[in-house]
């Protein structure tokens, strides 16, 4: 198997791991999430962003911030394959890689030096307000640019595979 064709698996795995995560978590963590108490939900966000701070994340999330620009540039001149990572690339990069690094991360800090348990009600219940509709629709965002550079970078793989396939075979 050629190398190029194992960055590009590579490179397909990584954004489709990172785009399922920012998926499940609009579908599912997000309105689970909603359900909860003012206490509990900020509690719950400042463990889960803690805790998402890990080797696992990190490798799908740089991982594919890293891939897509180094495999674009070996597929350059390979129309359209080259177009279709290059444009995943973009989308991926502003979509997801900088949403997250400059409006989720500073929500996510934020609110890691809110102290709940010395806060009143009522600022527990601004916290709240000022960090759950923001960092949500941040993340529709990250989802939604996510599931744009996995079809992106899926369209790349059929094009390079079926590009030197005559038609009618």
């Amino acid at each position: 198997m050629k190398m190029t064709v194992v960055l590009l698996m590579i490179t397909a795995t990584l954004t489709a791991l990172i785009g399922g995560l920012f998926y499940a978590y609009s579908c599912s963590v997000i309105p689970g999430l909603g359900k909860l108490s003012d206490v509990e939900y900020l509690k719950a966000m400042q463990s889960i962003n803690r805790e998402i701070l890990n080797p696992v994340f990190f490798l799908s999330f740089m991982g594919t911030a890293i891939m897509l620009p180094v495999t674009t540039l070996i597929f350059r001149g390979e129309n359209p394959t080259f177009i279709f990572l290059l444009s995943a690339t973009l989308v991926y990069l502003t979509g997801v890689f900088g949403v997250t690094m400059f409006g989720n991360v500073p929500l996510n800090n934020q609110l890691d030096q809110f102290d709940i348990a010395s806060s009143t009600v009522d600022t527990v219940k601004k916290m709240r307000a000022v960090f759950e509709n923001r960092w949500n629709f941040l993340n529709h965002i990250r989802s939604i640019c996510s599931v744009v550079s996995i079809i992106l970078v899926a369209c790349a793989c059929i094009w390079y595979k079926f590009q030197g396939i005559p038609s009618g075979s």
